[in-house]
């Protein structure tokens, strides 16, 4: 099914054709910039497994039918994760933070998304993209990439100004539960009249003290466990509403701040496991896996990143699982 699923996102989209960027050159490219971890994702490698629910307060049904927005709980199984392809870089590695969730709804339907601590993407386009990573890929002679090209790169994507603005003034955070987690794609809500509204949401925290990340590499898994020990940890699913005219097809531009907000419930997690061995490991969390009520936007992105998700995620679960104090702890010593 998963196969089936991917190559109807190659077609619709036009990756299938000859001579056009695939989901497959995607991911080669991932792999050429960061190698290969057996059993990984081939971004966002370094992550782990969290548990809770979502506490909907029905606020958000006016606008859709989907049966989370109903008030109740809905069991989550999530994943915090630093956007990098080596499992083993230090969580100081990049300044941005993700988390992935997936709903499961009563009815069995089920909402998968992936949320990154930013509020713009760099680029719009999924040829844009694999660019940026080609300009990405480290130098064999410096092992880091090459200055020129990256300077090219930005110079012929005036487009990505809003991310370069963001990022010169973000620091690797010392905590997953203290950022803010943006959908950064448009998607479409439907009410119980058909009628459809575009829409963006972010995870706001609850939690607002400053965390020390301090000399160790991984951080954030330990300061993770250590706030779930002591209590849940919460966020408020914000959704905001469009006006006419916004742009709901480039990730790039953020919409006018004076937008409608609703606040849609609370998402509270409770647990978290290594992802080695929990519940999110063989998740894949493609954001066009969506319940009746919630529906993709023309962002050329989405399709994008559902058929690179699938084909990471078929690569790394056909691979042999390499356990610790195996290959998999001499490719970690290797990678220090």
């Amino acid at each position: 099914m998963l196969l089936l699923v991917l190559l109807a996102f190659g077609y619709t989209d036009g990756w299938l054709a000859p001579h056009r960027l695939t989901a497959q050159r995607m991911v080669n490219q991932l792999q050429a910039n960061a190698g290969v971890f057996p059993g990984y994702r081939r971004n966002h490698a370094k992550g782990v497994c969290v548990t809770g629910y979502f506490d909907s307060n029905g606020q958000a049904q006016p606008y859709s039918v989907a049966e989370i927005f109903a008030p109740g709980r809905t069991p989550v199984v999530g994943r915090f994760a630093v956007p990098v392809g080596n499992p083993y870089a230090p969580d100081s590695a990049a300044p941005i933070r993700s988390m992935a969730m997936r709903f499961a709804l009563a009815n069995g339907q089920q909402w998968r998304t992936g949320m990154n601590s930013m509020p713009v993407f760099p680029v719009a386009t999924p040829l844009a993209f694999y660019e940026l990573l080609q300009a990405q890929q480290p130098d064999p002679a410096t092992g880091k990439p090459d200055p020129a090209k990256l300077k090219a790169f930005f110079g012929a994507h005036p487009e990505t100004s809003a991310f370069l603005a963001w990022v010169k003034t973000a620091a690797p955070s010392a905590s997953y539960v203290t950022n803010s987690y943006w959908s950064l794609n448009a998607f479409e809500f439907v009410d119980a009249h058909g009628e459809k509204h575009a829409v963006r949401w972010r995870m706001v925290p609850e939690a607002t003290d400053a965390a020390v990340g301090g000399s160790d590499p991984d951080y954030l898994d330990a300061d993770l466990s250590q706030r779930i020990a002591k209590g849940p940890q919460r966020w408020h699913l914000i959704v905001t509403l469009a006006n006419p005219g916004d742009p709901t097809n480039d990730a790039t531009k953020e919409w006018p701040s004076d937008r409608r907000d609703v606040d849609a419930g609370t998402l509270v997690l409770t647990g978290t496991e290594p992802q080695e061995s929990g519940p999110c490991r063989d998740i894949n969390y493609d954001p066009l896996v969506l319940p009746n009520g919630i529906e993709a936007s023309g962002d050329p992105l989405l399709p994008a990143r559902s058929a690179a998700y699938a084909t990471s995620y078929l690569r790394r679960t056909s691979e042999e699982a390499h356990l610790p104090g195996t290959a998999q702890a001499q490719s970690k010593a290797e990678a220090k």
